[in-house]
Formats: structure tokens, C-alpha cells, sequence
């Protein structure tokens, strides 16, 4: 399948081949990300304005957008360059005046002689007790009425742009859609009572009334649809390819997890046992496995990850955990090592502080296999870190760690199985977005013995009392987060309210007692920070987010996050679970600077009300938005002109299923559905897919 097919070549064509766009108008339709007939024809109206003609303008509640047909009346020329050239003119029941600014001489008189009949539609509103339409939207001829679209569709616009121009432009894209063959499964169409594609799009871009502007209109759902259809089979492919390659078979009799497991204080819940075999059952298959394991604060990800590891071992290989930062990777190390005593494995540490003799004698100790589970940095990437075996890599936190490491990782062994972990619960329909190329292990229940952790919301005007309380805190032994508000223009003034913090509280509670960590200090500096706050000599660490990602110190049980309204829900959430690790109650305070927005109000509350992370994440994309949520620059997630992930994320979840069933049934796409679907890749600048299929 070499190039684009024939039949979208008029899709694909300059914007210049449509009516009314000239070198001009086709630049600056850029703005709107539309560089093709195809692009506009995604770019569907916001909404609509009802045209209907009326017998008359009385009756009706002004100001409002209304259409009429008039006799013209007398012309009253403006009195000021630039002032208003008035003209009256009365329909069926009543008199009106419409109002023209710059109006040219005698331009008016020509267009709009006194005693013609024309049809005029435009916003007509009241001043000084007169109703008036400042420059109509439409005037035409009284034959001509059929010209003003009933109902008009309203496109979003940039510099350069106008409604009129859309139109034309929207209606000559619209008449080379071509009679595509159907893609979707035809028991999904019918269920779904969606039309036809070329169909859909005459109906979203021609509504006649406003349910039709809805996103469970059928034609707008129907091509929401086909562009969740078309990002979902490049992932299916890609996923299908990924599972082509061949995998290893890591089978282990599990004695090593059963001695870990009985050593345990507590039973493993039902979701970890249930990860555990999903991923022991991905390990001992011939595919290489790929799976995002996604749980929430404190739902015991690294238990499972570790069993994982452990069935590497007992199949005779080693393997790695990947830590995105030095403080975690020690840390890693800390909360293991007793579990690795246990199992009576060996397992080491490697970051870049290691240097010299150290570090020489890690990687011979790696290379001979008397090292059996790693724990490291990106330093294990550097090209003199050999394995003798390695056969899994598991990764913590997929959004520091691109696809080009993972596949590092995979040339440090032979058919490297990977599974990664996140600790930020992702809404299902972002995760099937981001992740749908994976096969996915949900950790939904928390161990026993987690403390609920109360939150509590404050104004920053009571900032003294805070301090107070954590002054009794700190009496009783216990130790404090502070978290400082994050400032989106600079790194600089992030740092700047932080010192001024630090400075505030070291005063209020005394030297020696107050740290501090932010981005911008040497690496050296934030672990020496971290350490003396994990030994306890420190009691207050104050920071800037750097501390939302894995710390662990169970004596911490109070986080006060300032200026909470300025962070994401998700944030938040990981935050306060930095706390709630030890035996003590433990509190979330949020300092919040009223006044607060109505919906900065609800997002704090939902937090209040609940520690359920995947809750939590579901509100946030409610209220902010896929984008926002995980920045979608770099997110991996894909910009959908039409689907709304916000809204339609059972709609992503039927196409995933859909486009994975396809491909089993027909993994070249060489059915006649399978046709239509390459035609779907195509439309949907999906190449990168195609070219799967051809290599495939």
C-alpha cells in the first residue's frame, strides 16, 4: 500500500481548489489548523442561528438575531464622518431603523432605494426606546429569500476569516466527499442509528436545528467514532506488531513470590493477586509482554512489580526496576531490601553517583548474574551495563520515561518483557487515548491498614494558626510537609516563594528545624535535603512539587500544599499521599487565597470529599479538560477535532474493542471492511499506521 488512495486526492488537494479561497484566505485558514479540503471538513460549527423569516419584529424579547421582510423608507445621512447613516424601514406591523457606520456616500441610496422590498436579518436591539439592526448580517432581494440558510452554522473563526467564507468554503469541501465503503462494524452502526460518513457530514455541517450541534447528535457521534476508530486501530496495529515479536518464556515454579507473600504482615488484596496473574500469565507466554500497571497512592504497585521480578529470577533470569530520580531509586532499594532478604535474592542499586571501584565492581557482579534485581536510574543505560540474563524491565512513572528508552531497555537483554507503572490514575478514555497499544492491570482496592487521611480547606488568611498547629505537630515528634504554590511563569519566582517561605517558617519555628528542596538546587544538595528529612533531623520539608512523585516517610503526617487552587485535582491527590504511611492520623491542609472561584471551590471539595484517585481524576477532566490534564504536548495523547474525550469515553472504549476484534479477524485489512478501513487511516492522516500494515 504505497501512496494515498485515488479517491481522497480531492480531499487532499490545495484549499485553492475551493470556491472563494485564494493564496490570501488559504494562509490564513492556518491558524485553524486547516491545511486541505479534509482538515475544514473536520472543523465542524460551534453552533447555529436561527434564520427563520417572521411576519414581524413586534412581540419579541430584545435584543435577538431575527429575519424580516421590509419596505425601504427614508435615508437620514450621517452628520459625522464615520457617524451613523440611518435608514427606516417597517415590516408587516411595525417600524425599525437599520444602522450603517463609514457608510460611502451614496452607496446606501443605490442598494436600498426608498420604497424596494428586501428581506434583512441581523441583531436587532433597543436604543433610546427605537429597535435596531446595526449593519445586518444578511440583505437580499425578496426573491432571494431562499439565500439566508434557515438555520446558519456558526464556525469557530481567526484573523481573516469570516462566517461567509466558512460557509462557501465548508459547502465546496462538503461536495467532494466521495461514496466511501463502510468501516464500522455494521451491528455497531445499526445499534448506534448512525448515518452514512458522506451523510454524517452534510448534517454536522448544515444543521437544521440546534439539537443538531449536540455531541449525541448521530451524525456528530458517528464521526466522532470514525476519528477514536482510526487512532485506535494505530494502536491496535502497533500493538499487534509488538506482540509479532518474539517474547520469551519466563515460566517460575513461584517459590520465591510464595516466600515473599508469607512473610508478609498482611494478605495481598484481591487486585494485586489479580495482577500478579495476569502478568505471571504474560510472562511465561512466547509474546513479549507490554503492560501498564495503573494504581493509586498507596494501592501497593511496588508488592506487585517486585513479584514480577521475582518470576524473572525463578525463571533463571534478572531483572530491572527503573526509577525516574536518585532519591527514588534509593528508595526503591530501602522498601525491598527486606522483602528481598526473604526470597533470599540479590538485589543491588545502581545510579549515577556511582563511580570508580564502586561501580566496576557492581557491573562485573551484573554481568556474571550474581546480581539478581537492579534498581536504578537512567544510568542503566550507559552501553558498559551488561546483564547476563535479562528478562524483565519494570519502569515507575511512564510520563518521565519515553518509548525510545523502552526500547533501550529492550537491547539490554533478549526479548525484554516490560511493565510499566503509574502512580497518577488515569480516566479510562485517557488511558485507552495514551496507553491503548498496552494491555492494562488496574489496582482499584487499598491494602488494610491505610488510615483515611482527613483534609481540611483554609484560607491563607489564618496562615498563623497553621503555623501554630504545626508548632504542637512538631512537639509530639511528628514530622510536616509544606508545599509552596506553583508559579506558572518561572521556575525563578517559584524558587523565590519557596526562600521566602523557608525563611518565614525557620523564623516562626526555630533554626535546624525547617528544610528546604526545589528544582532548582544540585542534585547533591536535594538528596542531602531529602536524607536529613527521612532520618528525621530535619521536621519541616518545605518544597516545591519535586516531592509528588514516591517519597516515603512514614513518620510525615501533616502536608500543607499552599495556594492549593493553583494545582491540578490529580496533583493534589498524589501529594496528600505523601502522608497516612505511618501508624498516626495524619491531615491534608489546603490553603486556598479567597476569594475562590465557584468551580476552584468544587475541585478543593471533591478532594475533601473523597481519596478515591480515580474519582478524583474523572472531576478533573470534567473540569478541565483532556489537554490540561496530562499537558497534551507531550502527553502522546492525539487532538481529536471532533470526539470529545471528556464526554464520549465509551465511545473510545467501543472502538478500541472494535478496531483490536478487526485486526484479529483480518490482521492485513485485506476484507472489504478491511479496505475501508485503510481508506479511514488514510482520510484520518493516520500513515504512520498504514506504513504498519505494509511492513507488517
Amino acid at each position: 500500500m504505497t501512496g494515498r488512495p485515488e479517491r481522497l486526492f480531492p480531499l487532499f488537494a490545495s484549499l485553492q481548489s475551493l470556491d472563494g479561497v485564494g493564496p490570501k484566505t488559504a494562509q490564513n485558514f492556518a491558524p485553524l489548523g486547516v491545511d486541505a479540503p479534509r482538515d475544514l471538513l473536520f472543523t465542524l460549527p460551534h453552533s447555529g442561528i436561527d434564520r427563520r423569516r417572521r411576519e414581524t419584529i413586534e412581540g419579541t424579547t430584545l435584543p435577538a438575531t431575527l429575519t424580516v421582510a421590509v419596505t425601504v423608507g427614508g435615508h437620514r445621512p450621517a452628520r459625522t464622518k464615520g457617524g451613523a447613516y440611518r435608514i427606516d424601514v417597517t415590516d408587516s406591523r411595525t417600524a425599525f431603523q437599520l444602522v450603517f457606520f463609514h457608510a460611502r456616500g451614496d452607496y446606501w441610496q443605490k442598494t436600498l432605494p426608498e420604497g424596494s422590498r428586501r428581506i434583512v436579518s441581523g441583531k436587532i436591539e433597543v436604543f433610546d426606546g427605537l429597535p435596531q439592526m446595526v449593519h445586518p448580517d444578511h440583505i437580499v432581494a425578496e426573491d432571494d429569500g431562499d439565500e439566508i440558510p434557515r438555520f446558519e452554522p456558526v464556525y469557530p473563526l481567526t484573523a481573516g476569516i469570516t462566517q461567509k467564507v466558512m460557509y462557501k468554503a465548508t459547502t465546496s469541501a462538503l461536495s467532494l466527499v466521495p461514496d466511501f465503503p463502510e468501516w464500522i462494524d455494521p451491528e455497531q452502526k445499526a445499534r448506534a442509528g448512525w448515518p452514512d460518513f458522506g451523510t454524517s457530514m452534510k448534517a454536522a455541517h448544515r444543521p437544521s436545528r440546534q439539537e443538531d450541534l449536540a455531541h449525541t447528535a448521530p451524525a456528530r457521534e458517528r464521526l466522532a467514532y470514525d476519528e477514536l476508530m482510526a487512532h485506535q486501530l494505530t494502536l491496535a496495529l502497533a500493538r499487534a506488531r509488538a506482540r509479532r515479536k518474539q517474547g520469551r518464556m519466563s515460566l517460575g515454579d513461584g517459590h520465591l513470590q510464595a516466600a515473599v507473600v508469607a512473610a508478609l504482615p498482611y494478605a495481598p488484596t484481591g487486585a494485586q493477586t489479580r495482577a500478579i496473574a495476569e502478568i505471571n500469565a504474560d510472562m511465561a507466554s512466547a509474546v513479549r509482554m507490554n503492560r501498564l500497571l495503573q494504581g493509586d497512592v498507596g494501592a501497593g504497585k511496588t508488592l506487585v512489580a517486585f513479584m514480577a521480578l521475582l518470576r524473572a529470577v525463578e525463571a533463571g533470569g534478572q531483572g530491572v526496576l527503573m526509577a525516574p530520580t536518585e532519591i527514588l531509586a534509593r528508595q526503591h532499594l530501602e522498601s525491598l531490601h527486606p522483602l528481598a532478604e526473604q526470597a533470599g535474592v540479590v538485589l543491588e542499586v545502581l545510579t549515577g553517583r556511582d563511580k570508580g571501584r564502586d561501580r566496576l565492581a557492581k557491573l562485573e557482579a551484573l554481568a556474571r548474574g550474581d546480581i539478581h534485581v537492579l534498581v536504578g536510574t537512567h544510568a542503566v543505560f550507559q552501553a558498559d551495563v551488561e546483564f547476563a540474563d535479562l528478562r524483565l524491565a519494570v519502569v515507575d512513572e511512564q510520563h518521565r520515561f519515553g518509548v525510545r528508552q523502552r526500547l533501550e531497555l529492550g537491547r539490554k537483554g533478549t526479548a525484554v518483557d516490560v511493565l510499566v507503572m503509574t502512580a497518577t490514575p488515569i480516566p479510562r478514555s485517557l488511558s485507552l487515548a495514551r496507553y491503548g497499544d498496552m494491555d492494562v492491570s488496574v489496582l482499584d482496592e487499598k491494602p488494610p491498614g491505610r488510615k483515611p487521611i482527613r483534609t481540611a480547606l483554609i484560607s491563607t488568611g489564618r496562615m498563623d494558626e497553621v503555623v501554630g498547629r504545626l508548632r504542637a505537630v512538631i512537639a509530639s515528634g511528628r514530622q510536616c510537609y509544606w508545599v509552596c504554590p506553583l508559579v506558572e511563569e518561572s521556575e525563578a519566582v517559584d524558587l523565590t516563594a519557596a526562600e521566602d517561605r523557608f525563611k518565614h517558617l525557620r523564623a516562626a519555628l526555630g533554626e535546624g528545624v525547617v528544610g528546604m528542596v526545589h528544582g532548582q538546587m544540585p542534585m547533591a544538595e536535594k538528596d542531602a535535603a531529602m536524607a536529613r528529612f527521612q532520618t528525621g533531623d530535619s521536621k519541616v520539608l518545605v518544597a516545591t512539587t519535586v516531592i509528588e512523585v514516591g517519597v516515603n516517610v512514614p513518620n510525615a503526617t501533616i502536608m500543607v500544599i499552599e495556594r492549593a487552587e493553583t494545582f491540578g485535582l490529580a496533583q493534589l491527590h498524589q501529594m496528600r499521599g505523601r502522608v497516612g504511611r505511618g501508624e498516626a492520623e495524619s491531615t491534608c491542609l489546603l490553603l486556598y487565597q479567597s476569594p475562590l472561584s465557584e468551580s476552584g471551590r468544587q475541585r478543593l471539595e471533591v478532594l475533601r470529599e473523597t481519596e478515591d484517585g480515580f474519582a478524583i481524576a474523572e472531576t478533573d477532566l470534567r473540569m478541565r479538560g483532556a489537554g490540561d490534564l496530562i499537558g497534551t504536548a507531550q502527553s502522546g495523547v492525539p487532538r481529536f477535532r471532533v470526539a470529545d474525550l471528556e464526554r464520549q469515553a465509551g465511545l473510545m472504549a467501543i472502538a478500541q474493542t472494535d478496531a483490536r476484534r478487526l485486526l484479529a479477524d483480518d490482521p492485513t485489512l485485506a476484507s472489504d471492511r478491511g479496505a475501508a478501513a485503510r481508506l479511514l487511516l488514510w482520510l484520518m492522516r493516520q500513515e504512520e499506521a498504514i506504513r504498519l500494515i505494509s511492513v507488517g
